[in-house]
């Protein structure tokens, strides 16, 4: 384990070293971000809106108690869309689309030694692959994370209209009641802090594989599996420092 983590950590100390011009870096940059934000809207667009219309439904099945405003449905549906679904989930779902490519790319240039001409050349490897790759996952991630918050919530609003459960006006009074913005900011730290775990830990073991085809499967699983138990333990270590 530490170990590794040593291993890691020097990865990303190699990583600033020697970088490759401000002008290649920012076109490599704006690149790995077409491709992680604009390839990933609409699978987060989807899952997104089906998970704000489904906690307003389940929340309204298990409303029973007459004494209790229908407007405390959208209350809830924005806090834990805010707070926990539309960062956390987003994030999960970005680590098995993302995350395995990253390691996927990363792993097939490994094993056709496409890393190895680079070092050849003198160009450090890992900062002209990797360092766009992560500047770009935690610029784009908050920006998905936003999408998915929007259409979260959304997607409760149409579902509790839709299905009756509540008045368009008790849902958007609730969305309003006791809105703290601090909630907007602490769910855009945890997008930027999942972004860069996800795309470090998706890079490192890519750029570390060794053998063939079936080795960068395996890299990819690995990272996806590494990436998910990061996000979550990240998940509650930012919950108590800073809520």
């Amino acid at each position: 384990m530490l170990k590794t983590l040593g291993a890691f950590l020097l990865f990303m100390r190699g990583m600033l070293t020697r970088r490759e011009s401000f002008r290649i870096l920012a076109q490599r940059t704006l690149d790995e971000m077409m491709l992680i934000g604009i390839d990933s809207v609409v699978i987060v667009s989807i899952v997104s809106t089906f998970i704000g219309a489904v906690t307003c439904v389940q929340i309204a099945y298990n409303f029973t108690n007459p004494l209790i405003p229908y407007s405390v449905i959208g209350f809830m549906v924005r806090e834990m869309t805010i707070l926990e679904l539309a960062p956390t989930i987003t994030s999960i779902v970005l680590a098995g689309k993302v995350g395995s490519s990253i390691a996927g790319s990363l792993g097939t240039m490994r094993v056709t030694e496409q890393i190895d001409a680079l070092e050849v050349m003198g160009i450090n490897s890992a900062s002209y692959l990797v360092l766009p790759r992560i500047v770009a996952a935690v610029i784009v991630f908050p920006m998905l994370v936003v999408v998915a918050m929007t259409l979260g919530i959304f997607g409760g609003y149409w579902a509790g209209t839709l299905s009756g459960a509540m008045t368009p006006d008790q849902y958007i009074e609730g969305v309003r009641i006791d809105f703290v913005p601090y909630n907007i900011v602490f769910a855009l730290i945890k997008a930027f802090v999942f972004g860069f775990l996800v795309s470090a830990i998706a890079s490192y073991q890519g750029y570390f594989t060794r053998g063939g085809a079936l080795e960068v499967g395996a890299a990819s699983t690995k990272a996806v599996t590494a990436s998910v138990i990061a996000i979550l333990l990240a998940d509650y270590l930012l919950a108590q420092l800073l809520l």
